[in-house]
């Protein structure tokens, strides 16, 4: 039943994968604008020049801290209520998968079709795990 858990701390490493990839593209793209960082808060239109792919991983790791909260949140209930079969897990699992290769889309090539898409079997996958745990509930 703990390995039912996983795929909570697999995001949850993924999110810090992403956290680190995005300050090795948005230092250097600052310090190439700014040497003075501060410059950014005083100046916000600075930030429109930090190139694209360098927002694109921003605007991925800020992404994932949206949709992946009901994640966390949904996998706690389902732990606690003992709804851990080996279907929801292949879901999360599922969910997770598809979360990682959206991030890999939205940093290298961020098409917007495929990434809507990818969040849309996602968003999927929260809908059957919440689904079946309402229906658990009769």
């Amino acid at each position: 039943m703990q390995d039912f858990l996983t795929p909570m701390l697999a995001l949850i490493v993924w999110t810090f994968v992403m956290f680190l990839w995005m300050y090795k593209r948005r230092i250097p793209a600052m310090n190439a604008i700014s040497k003075d960082t501060q410059e950014f808060i005083r100046n916000p239109k600075l930030g429109e020049q930090i190139p694209e792919k360098a927002r694109w991983v921003a605007d991925n790791y800020n992404h994932l801290h949206e949709q992946p909260v009901l994640f966390y949140a949904l996998m706690a209930y389902l732990f606690m209520t003992q709804q851990t079969d080996t279907f929801n897990l292949a879901l999360a699992w599922g969910y997770v998968g598809i979360r990682v290769v959206h991030s890999l889309v939205q940093v290298t090539i961020n098409k917007v079709l495929v990434r809507f898409g990818l969040f849309g079997l996602g968003s999927l996958c929260l809908m059957v795990l919440a689904v079946r745990a309402v229906l658990n509930l009769f």
